[in-house]
């Protein structure tokens, strides 16, 4: 019966440990900087340059957490899979911290297309 029990244990703590692994990786973090912003019929379009990639965020103007983001650099973490507003590859934008390991203040949340 004990050994039953160390390995409920044991099996329970490595999936914790898997999924929070998974978790981790799915938040990656990455500096953008936005080259253009327009509006057109409510959806709020970003371009902007990644590290390697151009991406493009998408919002709708009315949700909660939709912003029209001024030119320059931020700091873009990639949400896991279904988390976040739309039913996409989910983003959160914040403005770039002191370093590049700490986050600054939260200023939107996004779709993302990668050209």
């Amino acid at each position: 019966m004990k050994i039953r029990s160390v390995l409920r244990v044991a099996a329970v703590v490595s999936i914790v440990l898997l999924f929070g692994a998974v978790s981790a990786r799915a938040q990656e973090k990455e500096l953008i900087t936005v080259r253009n912003v327009e509006v057109n019929n409510g959806v709020v379009l970003i371009t902007a340059q990644g590290e390697k990639t151009p991406i493009e965020l998408q919002c709708n103007k009315d949700f909660l957490g939709c912003t029209v983001l001024k030119p320059g650099g931020y700091l873009m973490v990639r949400l896991p899979k279904n988390h976040g507003p739309y039913e996409c590859s989910n983003v959160t934008v914040y403005e770039k911290g002191q370093n590049p390991d700490t986050l600054g203040t939260q200023v939107g949340s996004y779709c993302i297309a990668e050209k």
